[in-house]
């Protein structure tokens, strides 16, 4: 074997472009694997959270106030006839690459996203014959004015049409589940260790529960727009025409695009409803990774079996193995979106003074923490499709733990102390006795309750009991998922 030579210091200093070898040549390649291995998965956020997604709601937001200028006779506006209004709205919805490609053009020039939108806006003006309404695009608007607005539109939409569903989809799995379920016992493991036992249905429907009581509070999130000026103050419109009330103008506009007004702001609508809706999602997403992790420990200790999928490998190289590779793949990506959308929250309802572009390049991550989040709710449904209970497994750890009868044990007696029928002392002590760090089986517990001095009745009903039966009211507690 030949010796190692160091490289050249002009070796070691060429350009990737010099140093690349001929069978490294590719096309650019995505960073993200949102935009690479995982785009099939969340290509729909692209619709609304992506550059282009902003920029149709931009050229939609500018489109609206001119025709809503125009149809109230703002600012020497004239109502246009329905058939312009139909063609200026008809090309906002329709827009596509070839609005991309000159908004690209157009911003190569201008330096300015926003400017450039305002641009591409006249251009379609002048198409249709309507240059005489140009001055009033984009008028008594801020840059904040309008993308407020659009991120407003397009996160609420990404919320309605993709985050939202896929979510609702996870949720009606895990209440199937929890029907199935519903009377199959199964050993709780409280801190790790058996404990009272419970039904897997039970245990499911907590998660039901607790995912719906989110979804209701991400469901009165709202979408606040401003639509105010520079400085949240109206000037400029009150100074090209004092004589109309801006503010009710405000209102009606962004009401009319499905967004809640917000009066107060400063040149920044302030993104407190942002925050508040990222956080909720962000919570949302904890609830589901607690779900992953339990989901994935059951899978270890054999209360669920892995449905092999057709063709799959589970390990290079053990053949033998089914990896719970759906809820791994989750946690990792609820993590992310976690990150991204406590950033989000933090930084977003801080603007310094009057505005600060802060905001700006934190909002152009919404869809990459949306994109890891929607990829989590694919997998978490995935592999919930991929697992069966095992009620063998179940019965048997069932059936190995009886000394989890013991806290029933100690609480009849107690209650037989109470009312009389019993005089016997600190029945904790005893059960911890017979109990504690030991395994114990049925004829053990049949020996002690025959043993007792209690009443018949409740002597014979702890010798009836069982692990499997100990349930309490977990059967009847799904009820609570109808009403």
């Amino acid at each position: 074997m030949g010796e190692w030579t160091r490289p050249s210091h002009s070796a070691r200093h060429l350009s990737p472009q010099q140093a690349r070898r001929p069978n490294d040549a590719h096309a650019p390649q995505p960073i993200s694997p949102l935009d690479g291995r995982y785009r099939a998965a969340v290509a729909d956020l692209g619709n609304t959270l992506s550059e282009a997604g902003l920029n149709k709601a931009r050229v939609h937001v500018e489109v609206e106030w001119l025709i809503h200028l125009t149809s109230h006779s703002l600012l020497g506006g004239t109502p246009l006839p329905d058939a312009q209004v139909a063609t200026l709205r008809e090309w906002a919805a329709n827009f596509g690459q070839a609005e991309i490609d000159k908004l690209a053009e157009i911003e190569a020039t201008t330096q300015h996203d926003v400017k450039a939108v305002e641009y591409l806006v006249r251009d379609q003006l002048s198409a249709q014959g309507l240059d005489a309404i140009a001055e009033l695009t984009h008028v008594c608007c801020t840059s904040e004015d309008i993308n407020n607005l659009s991120y407003a539109l397009t996160v609420k939409q990404a919320v309605a049409d993709v985050w939202r569903p896929r979510f609702e989809k996870v949720i009606a799995e895990i209440a199937r589940q929890a029907e199935q379920y519903r009377e199959l016992p199964m050993m709780s493991r409280t801190h790790g260790q058996p404990a009272t036992p419970t039904t897997l249905g039970k245990e499911l429907a907590v998660f039901v529960y607790r995912l719906e009581r989110q979804l209701n509070q991400i469901d009165d999130v709202e979408y606040l727009g401003k639509f105010s000026g520079a400085t949240g103050t109206f000037a400029a419109h009150l100074a090209a025409d004092p004589n109309t009330d801006w503010m009710q103008v405000s209102q009606e506009f962004v009401e009319g695009l499905g967004l809640d007004w917000n009066p107060l702001t400063t040149q920044i609508e302030s993104h407190d409803w942002q925050a508040e809706l990222y956080t909720r999602i962000a919570h949302a997403n904890r609830i589901l990774h607690n779900l992953a992790t339990d989901i994935w420990s059951y899978i270890s200790i054999g209360y669920f079996r892995q449905i092999p999928v057709a063709g799959a490998t589970g390990s290079s190289t053990m053949p033998h193995k089914v990896n719970p590779i759906r809820f791994e793949n989750a946690e990792a990506n609820l993590e992310l979106s976690n990150a991204l959308l406590d950033s989000l929250a933090a930084t977003l309802v801080t603007s310094r003074w009057q505005r600060d572009l802060t905001d700006s390049s934190a909002q152009r991550n919404i869809g990459v923490a949306f994109g890891h989040s929607v990829l989590a709710l694919d997998n978490i449904l995935k592999g919930l499709g991929q697992i069966d209970a095992a009620p063998d497994v179940l019965a048997a750890d069932l059936d190995a733990n009886w000394e989890v009868l013991g806290e029933a044990i100690q609480t009849v007696i107690r209650a037989e102390v109470a009312s009389g029928r019993s005089t016997i002392s600190d029945p904790y002590a005893a059960l911890k006795d017979l109990t504690r760090g030991r395994r114990i089986g049925q004829q053990d517990l049949i020996e002690f309750v025959q043993a007792l001095e209690i009443g018949d009745e409740a002597r014979d009903r702890l010798l009836a009991l069982t692990p499997a039966t100990y349930i309490g009211d977990a059967v009847r507690l799904l009820d609570y998922l109808k009403r």
